[in-house]
Protein backbone atom coordinates (compact mmCIF):
# COMPACT_ATOMS: atom_id res chain seq x y z
CA UNK A 1 0.00 0.00 0.00
CA UNK A 2 1.43 3.44 -0.60
CA UNK A 3 0.81 6.53 1.30
CA UNK A 4 1.54 9.46 0.48
CA UNK A 5 2.39 13.12 3.17
CA UNK A 6 -1.19 15.25 3.42
CA UNK A 7 -2.42 17.62 5.88
CA UNK A 8 -3.86 15.19 8.85
CA UNK A 9 -7.46 16.00 7.96
CA UNK A 10 -7.07 16.31 4.12
CA UNK A 11 -8.98 13.22 3.05
CA UNK A 12 -9.49 14.30 -0.72
CA UNK A 13 -6.09 15.78 -2.61
CA UNK A 14 -5.89 16.39 -6.33
CA UNK A 15 -2.84 17.61 -7.52
CA UNK A 16 -2.16 19.20 -10.76
CA UNK A 17 -4.70 17.66 -12.63
CA UNK A 18 -5.41 17.99 -16.22
CA UNK A 19 -7.12 15.64 -18.61
CA UNK A 20 -6.71 15.80 -22.41
CA UNK A 21 -8.60 13.57 -25.32
CA UNK A 22 -6.75 14.82 -28.53
CA UNK A 23 -6.29 18.36 -28.12
CA UNK A 24 -9.00 19.10 -26.30
CA UNK A 25 -7.93 20.15 -22.61
CA UNK A 26 -10.78 19.14 -20.46
CA UNK A 27 -9.08 19.64 -17.65
CA UNK A 28 -6.13 21.82 -16.60
CA UNK A 29 -3.88 22.03 -13.82
CA UNK A 30 -6.88 21.78 -11.50
CA UNK A 31 -5.34 21.92 -7.41
CA UNK A 32 -7.76 21.06 -4.50
CA UNK A 33 -8.33 19.49 -1.12
CA UNK A 34 -11.05 18.49 0.82
CA UNK A 35 -10.80 17.94 4.98
CA UNK A 36 -12.60 15.33 6.99
CA UNK A 37 -16.08 17.34 8.30
CA UNK A 38 -16.21 19.45 5.10
CA UNK A 39 -18.86 19.25 2.37
CA UNK A 40 -17.33 20.75 -0.98
CA UNK A 41 -19.90 22.23 -3.27
CA UNK A 42 -18.35 21.74 -7.48
CA UNK A 43 -20.19 23.70 -9.80
CA UNK A 44 -19.97 24.41 -13.45
CA UNK A 45 -21.60 24.82 -16.49
CA UNK A 46 -21.96 22.34 -19.56
CA UNK A 47 -18.57 21.29 -20.80
CA UNK A 48 -16.40 22.93 -18.45
CA UNK A 49 -14.90 19.83 -16.86
CA UNK A 50 -16.73 18.78 -13.92
CA UNK A 51 -18.13 15.69 -14.76
CA UNK A 52 -14.18 14.62 -16.44
CA UNK A 53 -13.07 15.88 -13.23
CA UNK A 54 -15.34 13.41 -11.07
CA UNK A 55 -14.42 10.56 -13.23
CA UNK A 56 -10.52 11.00 -12.41
CA UNK A 57 -11.88 11.06 -8.62
CA UNK A 58 -13.35 7.84 -8.58
CA UNK A 59 -11.00 6.40 -10.42
CA UNK A 60 -12.88 6.16 -13.45
CA UNK A 61 -10.99 8.07 -16.17
CA UNK A 62 -7.03 8.34 -15.58
CA UNK A 63 -5.73 11.58 -15.47
CA UNK A 64 -3.45 12.84 -18.16
CA UNK A 65 -1.03 13.92 -15.27
CA UNK A 66 -1.13 14.71 -11.86
CA UNK A 67 -1.81 12.89 -8.72
CA UNK A 68 -5.26 11.90 -7.10
CA UNK A 69 -4.77 11.55 -3.02
CA UNK A 70 -7.74 9.44 -1.30
CA UNK A 71 -7.74 8.92 2.46
CA UNK A 72 -3.27 9.26 2.09
CA UNK A 73 -3.84 6.31 -1.46
CA UNK A 74 -2.56 7.47 -4.54
CA UNK A 75 -5.17 6.38 -6.80
CA UNK A 76 -3.07 5.72 -9.72
CA UNK A 77 -0.63 3.80 -7.31
CA UNK A 78 -2.81 2.01 -5.33
CA UNK A 79 -6.57 1.88 -6.79
CA UNK A 80 -7.35 -0.59 -4.52
CA UNK A 81 -6.98 0.59 -1.48
CA UNK A 82 -8.25 4.32 -2.58
CA UNK A 83 -11.37 3.39 -4.29
CA UNK A 84 -12.61 1.37 -0.78
CA UNK A 85 -11.65 4.36 0.69
CA UNK A 86 -14.69 6.17 -1.58
CA UNK A 87 -18.51 6.09 -1.46
CA UNK A 88 -19.96 7.16 -4.53
CA UNK A 89 -23.50 8.11 -5.85
CA UNK A 90 -23.69 8.72 -9.55
CA UNK A 91 -26.35 10.54 -10.66
CA UNK A 92 -27.92 7.95 -11.98
CA UNK A 93 -28.67 5.54 -8.79
CA UNK A 94 -27.14 2.25 -9.30
CA UNK A 95 -30.05 0.64 -7.37
CA UNK A 96 -31.59 -2.99 -8.76
CA UNK A 97 -35.92 -2.54 -8.66
CA UNK A 98 -36.53 -5.77 -8.01
CA UNK A 99 -34.17 -6.56 -4.82
CA UNK A 100 -35.82 -4.69 -1.62
CA UNK A 101 -33.95 -2.89 0.55
CA UNK A 102 -32.28 -4.84 2.46
CA UNK A 103 -31.35 -7.46 -0.29
CA UNK A 104 -30.05 -4.72 -1.86
CA UNK A 105 -27.72 -3.83 0.93
CA UNK A 106 -26.71 -6.56 1.96
CA UNK A 107 -25.53 -7.32 -1.52
CA UNK A 108 -23.67 -3.89 -1.60
CA UNK A 109 -22.31 -4.86 1.79
CA UNK A 110 -20.53 -7.56 0.24
CA UNK A 111 -19.07 -6.37 -2.83
CA UNK A 112 -17.46 -3.85 -0.01
CA UNK A 113 -15.85 -6.38 1.56
CA UNK A 114 -17.91 -6.20 4.94
CA UNK A 115 -17.13 -9.96 6.66
CA UNK A 116 -20.70 -11.46 6.82
CA UNK A 117 -20.62 -11.65 10.91
CA UNK A 118 -21.26 -8.04 10.78
CA UNK A 119 -22.93 -7.40 7.40
CA UNK A 120 -26.77 -7.26 9.18
CA UNK A 121 -25.27 -4.67 11.28
CA UNK A 122 -23.76 -2.20 8.67
CA UNK A 123 -27.19 -3.06 7.00
CA UNK A 124 -29.63 -1.59 9.53
CA UNK A 125 -26.84 1.21 10.61
CA UNK A 126 -26.60 2.51 7.14
CA UNK A 127 -30.81 2.18 7.33
CA UNK A 128 -30.94 4.28 10.17
CA UNK A 129 -28.87 7.04 9.23
CA UNK A 130 -30.76 7.27 5.89
CA UNK A 131 -33.82 7.37 7.48
CA UNK A 132 -34.87 3.91 5.27
CA UNK A 133 -35.76 1.92 8.61
CA UNK A 134 -39.14 1.38 7.78
CA UNK A 135 -39.21 0.65 3.86
CA UNK A 136 -36.03 -2.27 4.33
CA UNK A 137 -38.68 -5.05 3.17
CA UNK A 138 -40.02 -3.02 0.49
CA UNK A 139 -38.48 -3.37 -2.82
CA UNK A 140 -37.06 -0.81 -4.63
CA UNK A 141 -39.09 -0.81 -7.56
CA UNK A 142 -42.18 0.54 -5.70
CA UNK A 143 -40.37 3.47 -3.68
CA UNK A 144 -40.87 7.03 -4.17
CA UNK A 145 -37.87 8.72 -6.06
CA UNK A 146 -36.92 10.25 -2.61
CA UNK A 147 -36.32 6.99 -1.40
CA UNK A 148 -34.55 5.48 -4.30
CA UNK A 149 -31.90 8.47 -3.54
CA UNK A 150 -31.75 7.35 -0.15
CA UNK A 151 -30.88 3.84 -0.93
CA UNK A 152 -28.68 5.33 -3.41
CA UNK A 153 -26.94 7.21 -0.36
CA UNK A 154 -26.93 4.11 1.63
CA UNK A 155 -25.34 1.75 -0.93
CA UNK A 156 -22.45 4.58 -1.26
CA UNK A 157 -21.50 4.52 2.83
CA UNK A 158 -22.53 1.50 4.01
CA UNK A 159 -18.42 0.37 4.11
CA UNK A 160 -18.26 3.76 5.84
CA UNK A 161 -16.01 5.57 3.64
CA UNK A 162 -14.09 8.68 4.39
CA UNK A 163 -14.82 10.05 1.16
CA UNK A 164 -18.07 10.44 0.00
CA UNK A 165 -18.91 12.12 -4.04
CA UNK A 166 -22.50 12.70 -4.97
CA UNK A 167 -23.48 13.86 -8.27
CA UNK A 168 -26.57 15.92 -8.44
CA UNK A 169 -28.48 13.58 -5.36
CA UNK A 170 -31.50 15.97 -5.51
CA UNK A 171 -32.37 15.89 -9.32
CA UNK A 172 -35.88 15.35 -9.82
CA UNK A 173 -37.18 15.14 -6.13
CA UNK A 174 -39.92 17.25 -4.75
CA UNK A 175 -39.49 19.97 -2.39
CA UNK A 176 -39.75 18.44 0.48
CA UNK A 177 -37.30 15.38 -0.68
CA UNK A 178 -34.83 18.08 -1.29
CA UNK A 179 -35.66 19.26 2.23
CA UNK A 180 -34.47 15.35 3.47
CA UNK A 181 -31.80 14.82 1.34
CA UNK A 182 -30.26 18.21 2.14
CA UNK A 183 -30.10 17.46 5.67
CA UNK A 184 -28.64 13.70 5.00
CA UNK A 185 -26.00 15.55 3.29
CA UNK A 186 -24.88 17.66 6.44
CA UNK A 187 -25.28 14.55 8.28
CA UNK A 188 -22.60 12.95 6.19
CA UNK A 189 -20.53 16.19 6.17
CA UNK A 190 -19.90 15.96 10.20
CA UNK A 191 -17.75 12.38 9.56
CA UNK A 192 -16.72 12.07 6.30
CA UNK A 193 -14.82 14.51 3.19
CA UNK A 194 -18.10 15.27 0.54
CA UNK A 195 -17.97 16.36 -2.33
CA UNK A 196 -21.16 17.74 -4.02
CA UNK A 197 -21.48 18.01 -7.70
CA UNK A 198 -24.66 20.03 -8.46
CA UNK A 199 -26.34 22.92 -10.58
CA UNK A 200 -28.70 23.81 -7.95
CA UNK A 201 -27.15 26.72 -6.74
CA UNK A 202 -29.14 27.04 -3.72
CA UNK A 203 -28.36 23.99 -2.73
CA UNK A 204 -24.66 24.93 -2.89
CA UNK A 205 -25.53 27.60 0.07
CA UNK A 206 -27.56 25.73 2.10
CA UNK A 207 -25.90 22.68 2.33
CA UNK A 208 -22.10 23.17 1.67
CA UNK A 209 -19.38 24.96 3.89
CA UNK A 210 -16.90 25.51 0.71
CA UNK A 211 -17.88 26.22 -3.28
CA UNK A 212 -15.37 25.37 -6.11
CA UNK A 213 -16.70 26.85 -9.75
CA UNK A 214 -14.96 25.21 -12.93
CA UNK A 215 -14.87 26.73 -16.29
CA UNK A 216 -13.09 25.63 -19.52
CA UNK A 217 -11.43 23.32 -17.71
CA UNK A 218 -9.96 25.50 -15.08
CA UNK A 219 -11.11 26.46 -11.37
CA UNK A 220 -12.30 30.07 -11.29
CA UNK A 221 -13.38 30.13 -7.85
CA UNK A 222 -12.85 28.26 -4.78
CA UNK A 223 -13.69 29.70 -1.21
CA UNK A 224 -15.86 29.01 1.80
CA UNK A 225 -19.25 29.67 2.00
CA UNK A 226 -18.46 32.52 4.62
CA UNK A 227 -16.53 34.17 2.26
CA UNK A 228 -18.51 33.80 -0.51
CA UNK A 229 -21.39 35.24 1.33
CA UNK A 230 -19.02 38.40 2.16
CA UNK A 231 -17.95 38.50 -1.28
CA UNK A 232 -21.73 38.66 -2.30
CA UNK A 233 -22.57 41.68 -0.05
CA UNK A 234 -19.34 43.82 -0.44
CA UNK A 235 -19.67 43.71 -4.55
CA UNK A 236 -21.48 47.52 -4.63
CA UNK A 237 -22.64 50.19 -3.40
CA UNK A 238 -26.20 52.30 -4.21
CA UNK A 239 -26.81 55.82 -2.97
CA UNK A 240 -30.01 57.62 -3.86
CA UNK A 241 -29.12 61.74 -3.88
CA UNK A 242 -31.38 64.78 -4.08
CA UNK A 243 -29.16 66.89 -6.57
CA UNK A 244 -27.15 66.13 -9.87
CA UNK A 245 -24.15 64.26 -9.19
CA UNK A 246 -20.46 64.47 -10.94
CA UNK A 247 -20.07 60.76 -11.66
CA UNK A 248 -16.51 61.16 -12.40
CA UNK A 249 -15.26 61.99 -9.07
CA UNK A 250 -17.20 58.96 -7.84
CA UNK A 251 -15.17 56.85 -10.65
CA UNK A 252 -12.22 58.59 -9.37
CA UNK A 253 -12.32 56.62 -5.97
CA UNK A 254 -9.87 53.68 -5.28
CA UNK A 255 -11.73 50.41 -5.77
CA UNK A 256 -14.85 51.56 -8.32
CA UNK A 257 -15.10 49.29 -10.86
CA UNK A 258 -18.10 51.37 -12.61
CA UNK A 259 -21.20 53.40 -12.20
CA UNK A 260 -24.84 52.48 -13.12
CA UNK A 261 -27.62 54.85 -13.08
CA UNK A 262 -30.80 52.97 -12.32
CA UNK A 263 -34.23 53.73 -13.90
CA UNK A 264 -35.92 54.27 -9.97
CA UNK A 265 -33.02 57.15 -9.86
CA UNK A 266 -30.79 55.48 -7.29
CA UNK A 267 -26.70 54.75 -8.40
CA UNK A 268 -24.90 52.03 -8.52
CA UNK A 269 -21.21 51.92 -7.51
CA UNK A 270 -19.41 48.59 -8.34
CA UNK A 271 -16.07 48.05 -6.32
CA UNK A 272 -13.14 45.59 -5.47
CA UNK A 273 -14.58 43.38 -2.81
CA UNK A 274 -11.14 44.42 -0.95
CA UNK A 275 -12.21 48.25 -1.23
CA UNK A 276 -15.42 49.35 0.35
CA UNK A 277 -15.85 53.20 -0.86
CA UNK A 278 -19.03 54.01 1.85
CA UNK A 279 -17.20 56.48 3.55
CA UNK A 280 -15.32 58.14 0.44
CA UNK A 281 -18.49 58.48 -1.23
CA UNK A 282 -20.24 60.08 1.80
CA UNK A 283 -17.29 62.51 2.08
CA UNK A 284 -17.46 63.77 -1.73
CA UNK A 285 -21.28 63.66 -1.67
CA UNK A 286 -21.42 65.76 1.60
CA UNK A 287 -18.44 68.01 0.06
CA UNK A 288 -20.35 68.73 -3.36
CA UNK A 289 -23.65 69.12 -1.68
CA UNK A 290 -25.62 66.29 -3.66
CA UNK A 291 -28.21 65.65 -1.07
CA UNK A 292 -27.16 62.14 -0.19
CA UNK A 293 -30.21 60.72 1.62
CA UNK A 294 -29.58 56.67 1.52
CA UNK A 295 -26.45 54.60 1.05
CA UNK A 296 -26.82 50.88 1.53
CA UNK A 297 -24.38 47.82 0.38
CA UNK A 298 -26.01 46.11 -2.66
CA UNK A 299 -25.95 42.21 -3.26
CA UNK A 300 -24.69 40.00 -5.83
CA UNK A 301 -26.16 36.29 -6.15
CA UNK A 302 -24.36 33.35 -6.21
CA UNK A 303 -25.71 32.94 -9.81
CA UNK A 304 -24.62 36.46 -10.32
CA UNK A 305 -21.03 35.49 -9.36
CA UNK A 306 -21.15 32.34 -11.26
CA UNK A 307 -22.51 33.50 -14.66
CA UNK A 308 -19.75 36.21 -14.28
CA UNK A 309 -17.15 33.83 -13.66
CA UNK A 310 -17.97 31.16 -16.43
CA UNK A 311 -19.36 33.40 -19.62
CA UNK A 312 -18.51 36.93 -20.46
CA UNK A 313 -21.44 38.75 -18.75
CA UNK A 314 -20.82 41.06 -15.93
CA UNK A 315 -22.54 40.44 -12.68
CA UNK A 316 -25.63 42.36 -12.32
CA UNK A 317 -26.83 42.03 -8.72
CA UNK A 318 -30.13 43.29 -6.79
CA UNK A 319 -30.50 45.52 -4.03
CA UNK A 320 -30.72 44.47 -0.71
CA UNK A 321 -34.01 44.88 0.80
CA UNK A 322 -34.59 48.07 2.73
Amino acid sequence: MTRNKMTESDLIEVRSVSRQFGDLHAVREVSFSVRQGEVLGFLGPNGAGKTTTMQIITGNLAPSSGEVIIAGYDLLDDPRSAKAAIGYLPEQPPVYPDLSVDEFLDYCAALNAIEKSVRQEARESVKRKCGLVQVGHRLIGNLSKGYQQRVGIAQAVIHMPPVVILDEPTVGLDPIQIREIRQLIRELGKDHAVILSTHILPEVQTTCDRVQIISAGELVLNDSIDGLNKHMRAASVTISLQNDAKLSLLEGIPGVKSIHAEADGRIRVFHETSLDPTQEIINIATQNNWGLFEIRPGRVSLEDIFVELTTDEPATGQQEPS
